[in-house]
C-alpha cells in the first residue's frame, strides 16, 4: 500500500484502490469468542456492492409521474401481474424439467445395478456391481463438477447467495442466465449421482435467477437478443421479483405456496419485521395486509408466484405420471404423503398430549445435532478454502469425485453387509385418492430384499439405495420396523457424508439429506419407545416426521416458514403444533452454540449482511462514531474534467453534491451561541468534518492506514493547537460564489490540506456513479458562456436504459468531449436522500437503513452541512464491535 492514499472497506480492511489488506490488531481480530487471526488469512472479505432500493425521485422520475394516469396505471399493474405469473410458470416448468431427468437417470442407474447384484448375489461377482455403480455416479458427478467450473456461483444451494441479495447486497453473477443452466444442469447431475444433497435447495436459487431475468428480457450470456421493454428498470423492482422467485422455488419443491411465501419473509426480505410475521399469516387468508406499502405490494405477488409456480408443477407432473392430466395430485417435488395409522392398529393416535414432551426431548436433541453438523461443516470449508480453492480448478473436481467414490463405496457395502433381514408388515396404508395409492406403491416398489429370504427385506439397503425421496417416504410410511442398529449406523453415516459433502464444487441442496437424516434419528427414537419402554399408542411416522422437524430446524434454524412448509408437504393440521414446538427449541438450542448453516457460509463469504437489529449496548455509540468523514464529493455545476477524475479514481457509487456557499444564510456568533435562522445552537455542539477527522487522527484509531495517519500527523505538528483556532468562525467568515453558478475546475484533491480537505460543505442531494457515467456517455453538459437552461435533457427511460450493466468510466472514449464543458447534475440528483443527525443512536441508524433498504445514508449536522456518510459496511457487526471497543478504551 506504499504510496497509496486510496479509502479502506470499513468492513474488510481493503484498500479500495490498490487491493492490498491492511493488518489490525489481535484484539480488533477477536469476534464472539474467535480468533480471526488464521480466518482472516484464508477468509479474504471482499468489497461486495449493494442495491440501489431507495427511489430516486429526481426530475425525470417526477417527470413519468406527471404523465401518469390512470390507464397507464392499470397499465402497469396488470403488465407486473402478467410477469409474476409467468416467472411462477418458468419456475414451475424448471423444477419439472430437473425432476422429469432426475427420476429418468436414476431408474436408470438403480435398475442396472439391481439386476447385477441380483445376478451377482449368486456367481460372486458384486465387486462388477460395484463398479457399475461408481461408473454411473462418478459420470454423473464429473459432469456436474464441470458445470460449476463454468459457472462458480451455480455450486451449493444458493439460498445464502439468495438471501444476500435480498438483504441488499450485489453478489456477482448470482442471478445471471449461465448460473440458472449450469445450477440446473448441475444439480441434476449431482443428485442422480447419489450424493446426499437434495434438489430443493436449488430451485430456490434458481426460481430467484428466472425472478430477476424474465422481467428483464435480455441476458449479458444473449447478448443479441434484445427487447425494448421499458418496465422494471431499477434494482427496487428486481429484488421484489427475486423475493417472489424465491417463493415459487420453494412452493415448486415443496408444493407449499404459503410456506414459500413466508420464507421469502423469514430468509431474505430486509425490511420486513420478525415480530409481525404471525400478523402477516393471519392476515394472508384475509387478504387484508395493509400495514405498510412494502408489505402490500410484496405479499399478494409472492403468494401468487408460488401458487402458479405449484400449479403448473402439479399439472404437469400429474399427467405425466398419473396419465390423467388435471387431477392435481402431485404439488410438489418432494411430497410426504397422508399420515394415517394403520386400521388393525386401534391403539394408535397420530400423536397424543403425553407426547409433546417426547417432542421437545426431540428438539433440544436435533438442536444439539444441528449444532455440531454446522459446527463440522464450518471447519470443511474453511479447510477448503484454505487448501482446495488456492489451488487449481481441477483439485476441486478431484474432490467431488473423492466425495462420490468414498459415498458410493459405503452405500453398496452397507447395503450388501451391514443390513438385517426384517419381516415385512401384512398391513397397508391405502388411501382413497390416487395420490395416497401412488405413495403407498412408492413404498412398496422401493422395499429392497438383497440376501433376504422371502416375506424379508433388507432394511439398511431400502434406506441406502433408493433415491432419497424414496427412503424418506419409507421411515414415514413403511409400518415394518426397522432394526435400531440399522437406524443408529444409517445416521451416523449419512450425517457424515452430507456434511462432508455440502460445500463441494457441485450444485447441492441440504434439504432433504437434513430431512432424511433427521426421519431416521425420529424413527429410531420411536422404535426405543415402542420396544423398551412399551408405548404401543406411538405412531412410528409422526416420530419420524418430528425428527425430521428437529434436525433441519437445528441445521438451518427456520420456524415460522419452515413449519408452514412441513404441514402443507403432510397435509395435516394437526401437526402444526408439535412441528412448531419442536422447531423453535431446536432453534433455540442451536443458537446456544452456533448460527444457522446458510448464516456461516455468508459469513465465509465476507458478506457485509445485515441482521434484523443490532444488540441493546450498540446504543452506546452514535451516528458520528461510526461514520466516515473523509468524502468524496461533487458540485451541482461541475466540469467534466472534474467528474472523469473522480470516477477514475475512486471507487464510490454514490457522491454527495454539496456547495461551499453561505452567502445565503443569515448566521453569527454570539459568545458561545450559533444562530442560524432564528435557532439558537450551542457551539459545541456542531460538528464539523474538521473536528471530527482531528479528534480520529489525534486516537489514532478510527484510520489504520499509516499514510493517512502520517499525513494528519504532519499536519497537527506544524499548526497550533486546535483550542486557538475557530473552525466554526472561520466557516462563517467565509463567502463563495453563489449556488448555482459553481464549476470549479480541480476536483477534491488528496493534496488538499486539511481545512481544504474537511472544509464545511452544504448538502443538497446525493448523486450515484451510473448516473454520472450515463450524463457523460450522453453528452449531457453545457458551455461556460451558456446557461445551464441549455443544457440537453434525459428522461427517465433514457436514464435507465442501460440497466443493470452501466458503462464503466475506464472502458469509455471521451475525448470528444470538452473537458472545459459543465455538468449540471441538480436534475438527475435525489434531492431528498434520508439523512441522519451525528447524535442519532446507532441502532435508530440501523433501523432506518435497513428498513428503507438505502444504500447510503448522510450524516448532515444542524446547519445542513454534511459532516459524513454511513454505508453497509459501517454497520455491519464486526466494525461496530471494532467501535464499540475503541469507545471503551477512548472512556
Amino acid at each position: 500500500m506504499a504510496g497509496c492514499r486510496g479509502s479502506l472497506c470499513c468492513c474488510c480492511r481493503w484498500c479500495c484502490c490498490c487491493g492490498e489488506r491492511e493488518t489490525r490488531t489481535p484484539e480488533e481480530l477477536t469476534i464472539l469468542g474467535e480468533t480471526q487471526e488464521e480466518e482472516d488469512e484464508i477468509l479474504p472479505r471482499k468489497d461486495y456492492e449493494s442495491l440501489d432500493y431507495d427511489r430516486c425521485i429526481n426530475d425525470p422520475y417526477l417527470e413519468v409521474l406527471e404523465t401518469m394516469d390512470n390507464k397507464k396505471g392499470r397499465r402497469y399493474e396488470a403488465v407486473k401481474w402478467m410477469v409474476v405469473f409467468a416467472i411462477g410458470v418458468c419456475t414451475g416448468l424448471v423444477g419439472l424439467f430437473v425432476d422429469f431427468f432426475v427420476r429418468l437417470f436414476t431408474q436408470l442407474k438403480f435398475g442396472v445395478v439391481q439386476t447385477s447384484v441380483e445376478e451377482c448375489s449368486q456367481k460372486g461377482c458384486l465387486a462388477l456391481s460395484l463398479l457399475e455403480l461408481l461408473g454411473f455416479n462418478l459420470t454423473f458427478v464429473f459432469l456436474a463438477s464441470l458445470l460449476v467450473l463454468i459457472e462458480p456461483v451455480a455450486a451449493g444451494s444458493g439460498i445464502p447467495e439468495v438471501k444476500c441479495y435480498l438483504n441488499g447486497v450485489k453478489v456477482p453473477g448470482i442471478v445471471r442466465l449461465r448460473t440458472l443452466l449450469c445450477k440446473v444442469l448441475g444439480v441434476l447431475f449431482s443428485v442422480a449421482g447419489g450424493l446426499f444433497v437434495g434438489k430443493e435447495g436449488p430451485m430456490i436459487h434458481s426460481g430467484s435467477v428466472v425472478g430477476a431475468g424474465l422481467p428483464q428480457f435480455q441476458s449479458i450470456s444473449l447478448r443479441k437478443i434484445q427487447f425494448n421493454f421499458p418496465y422494471f428498470r431499477s434494482d427496487r423492482d428486481k429484488r421484489d421479483f427475486v423475493s417472489a422467485g424465491a417463493a415459487a422455488g420453494v412452493a415448486a419443491a415443496f408444493g407449499a405456496p404459503i410456506g414459500g411465501t413466508l420464507f421469502s419473509l423469514e430468509e431474505g426480505s430486509s425490511f420486513w419485521n420478525q415480530g409481525l410475521t404471525w400478523k402477516v399469516v393471519r392476515r394472508t387468508f384475509s387478504e387484508s395486509l395493509n400495514h405498510t406499502p412494502r408489505i402490500t405490494l410484496g405479499v399478494p405477488y409472492s403468494l401468487f408466484c408460488s401458487m402458479s409456480a405449484t400449479f403448473t408443477l402439479n399439472f404437469f407432473r400429474s399427467g405425466i405420471q398419473f396419465g390423467s392430466w388435471g387431477s392435481f395430485q402431485l404439488p410438489g417435488l418432494l411430497n410426504f404423503g397422508e399420515f394415517k395409522c394403520s386400521d388393525s392398529d386401534k391403539k394408535c393416535h397420530l400423536w397424543t398430549a403425553m407426547d409433546l414432551g417426547f417432542f421437545v426431548v426431540m428438539g433440544v436433541i436435533g438442536g444439539l445435532l444441528g449444532a455440531t453438523f454446522n459446527c463440522l461443516n464450518k471447519r470443511l470449508a474453511k479447510y477448503r478454502m484454505r487448501n482446495v480453492h488456492p489451488k487449481p480448478k481441477l483439485v476441486r473436481v478431484l474432490e467431488s469425485l473423492l466425495v462420490s467414490l468414498v459415498t458410493t463405496v459405503v452405500v453398496f457395502v452397507a447395503s450388501m453387509v451391514l443390513g438385517e433381514c426384517r419381516q415385512m408388515s401384512s398391513s397397508s396404508q391405502i388411501g382413497n385418492d390416487s395420490f395416497q395409492l401412488q405413495v403407498t406403491e412408492d413404498v412398496n416398489s422401493s422395499i429392497k430384499t438383497f440376501f433376504c429370504p422371502n416375506d424379508t427385506y433388507n432394511d439398511m439397503a431400502t434406506l441406502f439405495f433408493n433415491p432419497q425421496e424414496s427412503a424418506i417416504l419409507q421411515l414415514f410410511h413403511q409400518d415394518s420396523t426397522f432394526s435400531p442398529v440399522t437406524l443408529a449406523l444409517f445416521f451416523v453415516l449419512y450425517f457424515l457424508l452430507a456434511c462432508w459433502t455440502y460445500g463441494i464444487s457441485v450444485p447441492s441442496g441440504l434439504f432433504v439429506p437434513s430431512l432424511l437424516c433427521g426421519a431416521a434419528f425420529g424413527r429410531l427414537v420411536a422404535n426405543v419407545l415402542k420396544s423398551y419402554i412399551g408405548l404401543g399408542h406411538i405412531y412410528s411416522g409422526t416420530f419420524a416426521l418430528i425428527g425430521a422437524a428437529a434436525f433441519l430446524g437445528g441445521v438451518v434454524r427456520m420456524t415460522i416458514s419452515l413449519t408452514v412448509i412441513l404441514i402443507e408437504s403432510t397435509n395435516e393440521i394437526t401437526y402444526g403444533l408439535p412441528i412448531m414446538v419442536t422447531l423453535m427449541v431446536a432453534k433455540w438450542t442451536g443458537d446456544f452454540f452456533n448460527k444457522g448453516i446458510y448464516d456461516i457460509h455468508v459469513g465465509l463469504r465476507g458478506v457485509p449482511l445485515l441482521e434484523w437489529e443490532t444488540e441493546v449496548e450498540m446504543d452506546k455509540l452514535r451516528a458520528s462514531d461510526i461514520m466516515e468523514p473523509n468524502l468524496t464529493y461533487v458540485y451541482p455545476h461541475t466540469r467534466i474534467q472534474s467528474l472523469v477524475s473522480i470516477l477514475r479514481t475512486t471507487v464510490h457509487h454514490a457522491f454527495p453534491v454539496v456547495t461551499e456557499n453561505r452567502g445565503n444564510e443569515k448566521e453569527f456568533m454570539k459568545g458561545n451561541q450559533l444562530i442560524s435562522n432564528n435557532i439558537k445552537f450551542k457551539k459545541s455542539s456542531i460538528l464539523t468534518r474538521a473536528g471530527e477527522q482531528r479528534k480520529r487522527s489525534q486516537s489514532m484509531k478510527s484510520y489504520p492506514s499509516s499514510e493517512l495517519r502520517n499525513m494528519c500527523d504532519e499536519h497537527i505538528a506544524s499548526e497550533e493547537p486546535a483550542e486557538k483556532e475557530d473552525l466554526l468562525q472561520q466557516m462563517l467568515e467565509r463567502r463563495y460564489t453563489p449556488y448555482p453558478n459553481l464549476y470549479p475546475d480541480q476536483s477534491p484533491s488528496e493534496d488538499w490540506t486539511m481545512e481544504e480537505r474537511f472544509r464545511p460543505l452544504t448538502l443538497h442531494g446525493l448523486i450515484l456513479r451510473s448516473q454520472l457515467v450515463t450524463l457523460l456517455v450522453r453528452g449531457v453538459c453545457y458551455s461556460e458562456s451558456q446557461s445551464s437552461a441549455s443544457q440537453p435533457r434525459l428522461s427517465y427511460a433514457e436514464m435507465a436504459e442501460d440497466y443493470p450493466r452501466y458503462p464503466d468510466i475506464h472502458d469509455l472514449d471521451l475525448t470528444l468531449l470538452n473537458p472545459r464543458m459543465i455538468v449540471d447534475v441538480t436534475p438527475y440528483m435525489n434531492p431528498s436522500p434520508f439523512t441522519v443527525s451525528p447524535n442519532t443512536h446507532v441502532s435508530q441508524v440501523f433501523n432506518l437503513f435497513r428498513t428503507m433498504g438505502l444504500r447510503h445514508l448522510p450524516v448532515v449536522n444542524a446547519v445542513g452541512e454534511i459532516v459524513g456518510i454511513i454505508t453497509r459496511h459501517n454497520l455491519t457487526y464486526e466494525f461496530l464491535q471494532a467501535r464499540l471497543r475503541q469507545h471503551y478504551q477512548t472512556i
